[in-house]
């Protein structure tokens, strides 16, 4: 849990506190867009622990219990119906100091690595050809008898068989321990040519893709969506180029990391996180 309603591509100006008793931490905050928290038994979570710390230096990681009294889970309604993020509100929910990841104040390293993996989950699955989004997509386009659609078609199987493949090389590289810059590069390609793949699928029914009606409130009992209908789709992979990291971020991590190009001016770098203006 790391997105806050003041805190979403700059996680680092986070505001949810967790003070030391003892050896038990007192957490108070609001976290946002947290995938199926109503049914997840163990969350991670970072806090501010040292408000006169840098922003990126005063927070740490946590392991904590779902289910334990000061959690409380509220869903939010997307576009198609459906619940699977929430708002958490933690309100003096303690947790043993045994469940904090690494250093006091180390939790922005640890968080980085849970976010990259995050992203490689999110754009990197590797996949057999003509599977998920893309083979969704050929069945669509075999109903349609639309020949004259073929061209565009295989500019979007080209780029997603170039996606699959440079997924299987980021694969190889993590399994030999040289992770590369594909997991920010494959879920920034994801996102836009999911959007693609079901902007064209749309196009494919025709007017009948005005004819999604299934907007019924669902709160998914796990992860998975509740049906592959393209229409469903389409409104879902309007979402993807915000969650798990902006594409905008995407594409500042590649230029600053991978390209070597001078950073965006952060004013508030080096400033004590409690003087750093809000609001």
């Amino acid at each position: 849990m790391f997105s806050e309603p003041g805190a979403g591509s700059d996680v680092a100006g986070l505001s949810s506190r967790a003070i030391r008793d003892g050896d038990e931490w007192v957490l108070n905050g609001q976290k946002v867009w947290t995938t199926v928290a109503h049914v997840a038994k163990w969350g991670m979570l970072i806090a501010r622990t040292d408000p006169t710390a840098p922003k990126h230096r005063g927070m740490t990681y946590f392991l904590m219990d779902m289910q334990a009294p000061g959690v409380d889970i509220r869903p939010l309604r997307q576009i198609t119906g459906e619940a699977e993020f929430n708002e958490v509100y933690l309100t003096d929910h303690r947790i043993p100091d045994s469940m904090r990841i690494g250093d006091v104040g180390d939790g922005w390293r640890v968080a980085l690595t849970t976010l990259m993996n995050e992203r490689v989950a999110l754009g990197g699955a590797i996949a057999p050809r003509n599977s998920g989004a893309i083979g969704e997509l050929l069945d669509v386009w075999r109903n349609s008898e639309t020949e004259g659609s073929r061209d565009a078609l295989m500019k979007l199987w080209t780029q997603a068989e170039a996606a699959r493949l440079t997924n299987v090389r980021a694969y190889q590289n993590r399994t030999t321990g040289t992770p590369g810059p594909e997991g920010s590069t494959g879920k920034l390609i994801f996102a836009d040519l999911n959007k693609k793949i079901f902007e064209m699928a749309t196009d494919l029914l025709g007017p009948t893709a005005m004819l999604y009606d299934d907007y019924s409130f669902v709160i998914p009992e796990g992860a998975r969506e509740r049906d592959s209908d393209p229409r469903r789709r389409f409104l879902r992979s309007r979402a993807n180029s915000i969650e798990g990291g902006t594409s905008e971020i995407m594409k500042n991590i590649m230029g600053e990391r991978v390209l070597g190009l001078p950073g965006e001016p952060r004013v508030d770098k080096d400033l004590p996180w409690k003087d750093v203006p809000r609001g």
